[in-house]
């Protein structure tokens, strides 16, 4: 069985995330959706929200399953049991970063390969990070984030702003 994990903040999730979603969820027997726990970041999400919001909407794919992990994402692979890390790539800036990314998991442990995917052109401009710049302001992200969780991410941007 391969599974694949595709690790990141998803501080909201868009639809970039769930475009990748979708598409891994047709080539791997399963994916895990994983939170990463970054002591380096400032999320607006606790990780609670952001696994709620993934879980709400991956229902309709019975292959995939959210989760949330801190540390190493090579220890954690080994723990579920995966070999495969799919990584969306919206930019050749992407690219750079999680090139040296996966190249440092590789080096660590030589067994996980790193699967890219390009985003849908859709959805090339979109990050959580402009997202949540967008909603903070007032502007419409409904076209930029899954239906199912626009009403929480708007609750929690209006209580930010």
């Amino acid at each position: 069985m391969k599974i694949a994990i595709y690790p990141g903040s998803f501080d909201p999730v868009t639809n970039g995330h769930k475009d990748i979603i979708d598409r891994a969820s047709r080539v791997f027997d399963k994916v895990i959706v994983s939170v990463l726990e970054n002591p380096r970041k400032q999320p607006l999400f606790s990780i609670g929200e952001r696994v709620e919001m993934l879980k709400m909407i991956v229902t309709s794919y019975p292959n995939v399953e959210v989760d949330s992990f801190e540390g190493l994402l090579i220890d954690y692979a080994k723990q579920k049991n995966s070999s495969i890390v799919v990584k969306g790539l919206r930019a050749m800036s992407d690219f750079e970063f999680e090139f040296q990314m996966a190249l440092i998991n590789r080096k660590l442990d030589s067994r996980l390969e790193t699967m890219f995917m390009m985003t849908n052109n859709r959805f090339s401009f979109l990050s959580s990070s402009i997202v949540k710049e967008i909603g903070i302001y007032g502007g419409d992200i409904s076209e930029l984030v899954p239906c199912e969780v626009y009403n929480i991410i708007m609750r929690k941007l209006r209580e930010e702003s």
